[in-house]
């Protein structure tokens, strides 16, 4: 298989993207060490790593930065700043942490890097209270192409997926669970919003030989949301 024998960390698996990613890794023979997407576990994630992953498995090849989170707020509300730090915690700083932490591990096995962002980093928000989480996927974005320069001399692949909206809990997760990403469906040009496992496919390709000579790269799978927004 693909991953045979191959070490995948994916942060975020309790679900949604990370879930089916961990699915699909350990179909194609990897051992997966997942992290939930809870906040207290992101931030201690040093001890996964070292821990979990490196101790009792040996090594790492892959690393999956998918953990995130939404919350509301904006300027004239008065509480972008609330929004904007406990999103930053999760949606950039902790894969920033956990780069950093795994970056000497997969130098080691000249592993890559796929982060999850999303087209939000390409678009304008729809709702101005969701100013602060198109804000981070842009900063995730970013950092990803810099962290690929930084780690190319090195080996280490960086690049990214940015889906579009996808069959996930994340609105649900932040407290709008009456809402969902089927209801905008009709505003794709393909008129359908993505399951989970489309962007896990994405991933899987990334993080294998196959796209040995891609890196700094961002896929984008939005079915055409880009086209019109």
């Amino acid at each position: 298989m693909i991953f045979s024998n191959k070490v995948v960390l994916v942060t975020g698996a309790s679900s949604g993207i990370g879930a089916a990613t961990a699915i699909e890794f350990a179909k194609e023979g990897a051992i997966v060490a997942i992290v939930a997407r809870n906040e207290e576990k992101l931030n201690n994630v040093a001890n996964e790593i070292e821990k979990q992953v490196i101790t009792k498995l040996g090594k790492l090849d892959v690393l999956v930065n998918n953990a995130g989170l939404t919350r509301f707020g904006s300027i004239l509300e008065g509480n972008i700043l609330q929004s904007y730090d406990e999103i930053m915690k999760v949606n950039v700083r902790a894969h920033i942490n956990i780069t950093t932490l795994a970056t000497p591990h997969l130098i080691k096995t000249q592993g890559n890097i796929v982060n999850i962002s999303s087209v939000a980093g390409k678009t304008l928000p729809s709702y101005s209270s969701m100013i602060s989480y198109h804000i981070s996927k842009a900063e995730l974005t970013h950092f990803s192409r810099c962290a690929a320069l930084e780690l190319a001399n090195k080996g280490v692949r960086v690049n990214i997926v940015s889906p579009g909206p996808v069959k996930t809990d994340l609105l649900e997760n932040a407290g709008v669970g009456f809402m969902k990403f089927e209801d905008v469906s009709d505003d794709a040009p393909l008129k359908r919003v993505s399951e989970s496992v489309e962007v896990a496919d994405i991933v899987l390709f990334l993080a294998s030989n196959k796209a040995r000579g891609i890196t700094g790269s961002e896929y984008v799978a939005d079915n055409g949301w880009c086209l019109r927004h």
